[in-house]
């Protein structure tokens, strides 16, 4: 080999080394950017979620009937509402990311209106819903005592729906700036403001029991005054806040498309999980039974929160980067992303293994759900794992704009393969609860390998937005 050809060789091996050093500076700074995203979006997150919780809380010790009610009441409120609203507002991960990173920032403003009066539009019908909580539930075999109670807790319940739809939409506004941090501080104080309320409400005024859910709605409503006058009073926002505007409602259907598809997906997923719980009532020894699934489902949730700050900061990494037109760095952003969670999910793993009889006794005291819950674990640390890199997946698909393949995708894997896998094992093969648990994991499984494969096959564009000469426009490509 001649000195010419030598000296190529180590220049190439020189550039191939700094190359890879780049890539992997690039790499750090891209999770420590992520890392830092996430951590408020997780206590924020978690902030809001107790705030029902406390309610639940506050009834249960009025007595057992109102212990029922409330969190029959809670669990209903989320399948049929709150997690409707939180799916609604995935339409603005879209909008306002792409709009943010392509520096239309006028319009994030009229996005996020839009959204709202979505939001509005999809409460009044769940108002209506909430309102005949009674013979719904009565007609779904549930106790006419619990139902009657839990009935008039929805019905306190029904101005929360409004707040919570609005909330979200405006978290989904700050969020896709990368506004986070002042959002744990938001969060918190509502929280603590909910706990005092509550407590007057129903131990120091004749609402009693009903004292709890109003308290619910107030605390939500008082969340979006604090939202509100921090994005009004805040020069921050000087760019992308501009009030309100008319030109909202020509963006409604826009928000629609993308808006439903993505209520979809989240509902999709989520009534998975209860009719796991409801499919336990039906199986031999239902209450332990419907307790162990119970319990899994909570943990699922639980450990669901820490993904979700991950799942956030991807959504808007990618959204970010489309809107820029720079698609390879919101492909790397994503790697990145899929990293981080399966080092989070090996962490949540790692305590679940260690600590699951700790876990389960939080739950209940009794040694027969303590040592079958010492049996799911295994498939319950295979659910998570899996949960977790789909929720990352969720998010790029709600940055990208593809919200209906994600939609296609839950029904197919959880409805088409999970469920029945579940049924069959559980109550045809005698596998039981580990039947069911069995079922959701392949059901986690398909969804997660049909996710990654869509982003890895799907063409990633923005979805095309430009300035016209006196407003912002979108095409849907």
């Amino acid at each position: 080999m001649s000195n010419n050809d030598e000296t190529t060789t180590t220049h190439l091996l020189v550039d191939e080394e700094h190359q890879r050093d780049q890539q992997k500076w690039v790499d750090e700074k891209e999770a420590k950017s992520q890392i830092i995203f996430s951590l408020p979006m997780i206590l924020t997150n978690v902030f809001y979620y107790m705030i029902p919780l406390v309610s639940v809380m506050f009834a249960g010790h009025l007595g057992p009937l109102q212990l029922a009610a409330s969190t029959l009441a809670n669990s209903w409120a989320t399948v049929t509402g709150f997690a409707f609203m939180i799916g609604l507002s995935g339409a603005l991960e879209t909008l306002c990311g792409q709009g943010y990173g392509a520096k239309l920032y006028e319009v994030l403003g009229i996005y996020l209106q839009a959204s709202c009066i979505v939001s509005i539009i999809f409460s009044i019908i769940i108002s209506i819903l909430w309102w005949f909580t009674e013979p719904i539930l009565i007609l779904l075999h549930q106790h006419p005592d619990i139902s009657k109670e839990s009935a008039i807790y929805m019905r306190f319940l029904i101005p929360g729906i409004f707040a919570y739809g609005i909330l979200h939409n405006i978290l989904r506004f700050l969020q896709t700036q990368s506004v986070v941090f002042p959002l744990v501080l938001f969060s918190f104080v509502p929280l603590v403001f909910h706990c005092g309320l509550t407590y007057f409400l129903v131990h120091c005024t004749t609402l009693g029991f009903k004292g709890a859910a109003l308290g619910t709605s107030i605390s939500f409503w008082v969340s979006i005054l604090i939202l509100m006058v921090y994005v009004k009073c805040n020069n921050k926002f000087e760019l992308t806040w501009g009030g309100l505007s008319i030109q909202a409602l020509h963006y409604v259907s826009v928000n629609l498309k993308l808006a439903l598809p993505s209520a979809a997906m989240v509902c999709l997923e989520y009534w998975a999980f209860e009719i796991l719980v409801l499919l336990a009532g039906l199986l031999p020894n239902s209450e332990t039974t419907t307790s162990l699934i119970a319990i899994c489902v909570n943990t699922e949730a639980i450990a669901y929160m820490f993904t979700y700050g991950l799942s956030a900061a991807a959504s808007t990494r990618v959204s970010n980067e489309l809107g820029a037109g720079k698609s390879n760095q919101a492909k790397q952003a994503m790697n990145v992303s899929l990293k981080l969670s399966i080092l989070l999910a090996a962490l949540v793993l790692l305590g679940l293994s260690l600590g699951h009889n700790i876990w389960a006794g939080l739950f209940s005291d009794s040694h027969t759900i303590i040592k079958l819950y010492a049996s799911m674990t295994p498939l319950l640390c295979l659910s998570i794992f899996f949960d977790s890199i789909q929720g990352i997946l969720s998010g790029v698909c709600r940055g990208c704009g593809w919200q209906h393949l994600a939609m296609y995708i839950n029904l197919g894997t959880f409805y088409l393969i999970g469920m029945p896998i579940a049924c069959l094992l559980a109550f045809k093969y005698h596998f039981y609860a580990k039947g069911l648990w069995i079922g959701l994991v392949c059901g986690l499984t398909a969804q997660s390998g049909s996710l990654f494969l869509v982003t890895r096959l799907q063409k990633w564009t923005t979805l095309g937005m430009s300035r016209t000469h006196d407003d912002e426009t979108l095409v849907l490509v």
